[in-house]
């Protein structure tokens, strides 16, 4: 069994929505197994609170020893991914400099509250430390019809979401565009291990 992380910081819930879709993607590929796990929360200074009050478990640094890919989301942070999960990327050189993750296919994620917030520099900013760690990155191709007409989030960059006008709820392009990146994810890894 292939088991591909799926990593998220979620503050208002989008963003865990979007990982929920993205693990029901990835259990589509036979053989694969979708681990969800979030990051501490940290204070406006810097430090750790613990564990989210609810959904999954945090991250250690043994899930990226033992998933076969990656999948990583953040909401929108003025352009970037939240300070918690960089938080956490930030202590992984242990595992950047073991090479724990070279080789290993990985994807992004991201929701924003208005249009033009910065969802593609945020997946952008997601990706920078992925290929530091030396994995090959999937993106959602234009071979993906809901691409050509959603009015929503969704990108080749990754899986997103718009929850403008208080929209909380993903809509139907963005729930089936994040599953096929999750399927697409699955598959790569799949063939990468086989």
């Amino acid at each position: 069994m292939y088991k591909i992380l799926v990593l998220y910081y979620s503050r208002h819930g989008s963003t865990q929505q979007l990982a929920r879709h993205i693990a029901r993607g990835i259990e589509q590929v036979e053989g694969c197994e979708a681990v969800l796990k979030t990051v501490a929360e940290i204070d406006s200074q810097g430090t750790l609170t613990g564990s989210p009050d609810k959904g999954d478990p945090c991250v250690t640094l043994d899930d990226l020893k033992t998933c076969a890919g990656l999948a990583m989301g953040s909401p929108v942070r003025f352009g970037n991914m939240a300070a918690p999960l960089k938080h956490f990327i930030d202590s992984t050189s242990a595992d950047w400099l073991s090479g724990t993750l070279i080789g290993k296919p990985g994807c992004v994620f991201t929701s924003s509250s208005s249009m033009h917030g910065g969802q593609e520099t945020t997946l952008q900013s997601m990706m920078l430390p992925l290929l530091h760690h030396g994995m090959l990155i999937v993106g959602l191709p234009y071979s993906e019809p809901l691409l050509h007409t959603t009015r929503s989030g969704g990108t080749p960059y990754g899986a997103s979401h718009l929850s403008h006008d208080q929209q909380k709820v993903l809509d139907n392009d963005e729930s089936a565009l994040a599953q096929a990146l999750g399927k697409r994810l699955a598959e790569t890894a799949k063939k990468l291990h086989e």
